[in-house]
């Protein structure tokens, strides 16, 4: 008998891609999973849109950012695509073994607290591919509908048929 992961066909989506990423392991890798490509020159450079889940991710070295806390062209540069895209994400290419790339990794967190830009570290292609592939799935409208179908279930489940639940129940 077959698992629902072997029954379901792979995930595909379009992808909107920076014409800066065009050689890229990252597009060679997506390219290989049948993934549509596009490229365009309007968007920032150094990203991905997945414009079917709404979400953007901007790629980033931690060479590139600032030393320090003051605004530099790349801090503007991140500062507008968080402003464009709602839904953004800033994945921090580097090993992260050594200080210098937490340092890095710090200064973003700090100058990006409280807004809707969340980081996510990544040590290579592949982790950059599953991260991106990961949450665009998640946020795409069928999904994201199923898994909100299936929370819902498993809340009502629990409530219903927990027996911690009926225990609070009796005792309030």
């Amino acid at each position: 008998m077959a698992t629902s992961e072997e029954e379901t066909p792979p995930w595909k989506t379009t992808i909107i891609v920076s014409t800066s990423l065009r050689t890229h392991d990252v597009i060679r890798m997506l390219t290989a999973q049948a993934h549509r490509i596009r490229f365009s020159e309007s968007v920032h450079s150094g990203a991905f849109i997945f414009p079917l889940s709404g979400t953007a991710f901007l790629l980033v070295h931690p060479g590139d950012l600032p030393e320090s806390s003051g605004d530099s062209g790349l801090t503007d540069e991140i500062k507008a695509f968080v402003q464009v895209h709602r839904n953004s994400f800033l994945l921090l290419y580097a090993p992260f073994n050594g200080g210098e790339e937490l340092k890095a990794l710090s200064v973003v967190q700090r100058r990006f607290f409280g807004g809707n830009l969340r980081v996510l570290p990544v040590r290579n292609s592949n982790d950059i591919v599953n991260g991106m592939l990961t949450i665009a799935k998640a946020t795409s409208k069928p999904l994201a509908d199923s898994i909100s179908d299936r929370m819902s279930k498993a809340r009502t489940f629990i409530i219903e048929k927990s027996p911690a639940w009926e225990t609070l129940s009796e005792r309030l």
